[in-house]
């Protein structure tokens, strides 16, 4: 087929995907304004004909466009080149074992929870389950329009501050989890990635799955040998398929890399990706003896720890934008 047919076609859904964006910012702007109009002359009328019942839905009316408001600010923040699109999650516990691993799955479950109030899409890529509880590894597939913009507030190491389930003595325990996100990139943004630096192990993929999935080794493991990244897939029964997602989800994680080489120098990226030592966390979640979820980088302090690991984190995304000026990282 004539190659400027599949040239037409990309620029056709460019422009479509613009055109697309462009709608998203249009219409919720016109909407409130129109929003705006009819509360004024609602108050308008309450001021000549005053009716409680009016003035009440006035008053609910208000905090909602309030809200709208604030939401619609926090997304004028994300202008980054990635903001707008999907994002790759990947979650670590770190030392401590079943208890940390408890603190991962118990970070993942938030996530999704989060996703879900958004009307967000999730697929779970990889999940490497603990032997007793919790889980060693997973990375989430978020996607939705500015998932990556939202979500690269969470990149960092979260503290957990409990009475652990796991300790007959019933102590109380610290735990750390590492989050880290990256952008779902497409095609059209280029990656160095050579056949040549790409090793690739295959394995039995590990829980639910039938017995294709856990008896013919579908799972893939992708090592990108020159930087050391290494991503692993085992969601479909298809090795090939497995592949596909691995290669995409390594060019994505090398996508970031290279980010955040070329924002080293302003000490952007590298503040936020922690060395390991769990000793610059973003966040700390206390249930015992009191409750408290505290934002370390806005000061953001919430008391009601059971609603924010019930998904509801958009408090702490708003504040760290707000806080950070929206810049992407």
């Amino acid at each position: 087929m004539d190659p400027a047919f599949w040239s037409n076609q990309e620029r056709a859904r460019t422009v479509v995907q613009e055109i697309k964006q462009l709608k998203s910012w249009v219409t919720p702007f016109a909407d409130l304004a129109g929003r705006l109009g009819e509360a004024v002359e609602m108050a308008s009328l309450l001021e000549t004909e005053p009716d409680d019942a009016m003035a009440t839905e006035l008053d609910a009316e208000v905090d909602r466009l309030q809200r709208a408001i604030t939401a619609l600010e926090v997304r004028g923040m994300l202008q980054g080149p990635d903001d707008a699109r999907d994002a790759i999650l990947t979650i670590h516990p770190g030392a401590g074992g079943t208890e940390s691993q408890d603190w991962a799955e118990m970070l993942m479950r938030m996530y999704v929870r989060w996703a879900e109030r958004h009307g967000y899409g999730v697929s779970v890529l990889n999940l490497i389950e603990g032997e007793e509880a919790g889980i060693k590894s997973a990375t989430l597939e978020i996607s939705g329009e500015f998932a990556y913009g939202y979500l690269r507030a969470e990149k960092g190491v979260h503290r957990l501050v409990r009475i652990s389930p796991f300790d007959s003595q019933a102590r109380r325990h610290t735990s750390f989890a590492s989050v880290f996100i990256y952008p779902d990139i497409d095609d059209t943004i280029e990656v160095d990635l050579r056949d040549e630096d790409i090793r690739m192990d295959v394995y039995r993929a590990s829980g639910a799955g039938g017995q294709h999935v856990n008896k013919t080794s579908s799972a893939v493991r992708l090592t990108h040998e020159p930087t050391g990244l290494v991503v692993a897939c085992q969601q479909e029964r298809s090795q090939g398929k497995n592949k596909a997602t691995a290669m995409k989800m390594l060019r994505a994680a090398l996508y970031q890399r290279k980010l955040e080489e070329q924002e080293a120098a302003k000490a952007l990226v590298e503040a936020t990706k922690t060395d390991n030592s769990w000793g610059n966390q973003i966040r700390s979640y206390v249930f015992q003896p009191y409750t408290l979820v505290n934002d370390h980088r806005s000061e953001l302090k919430v008391g009601d720890v059971q609603r924010v690991m019930d998904g509801d984190i958009d408090e702490f995304i708003e504040a760290y934008l707000k806080s950070a000026g929206g810049a992407a990282t």
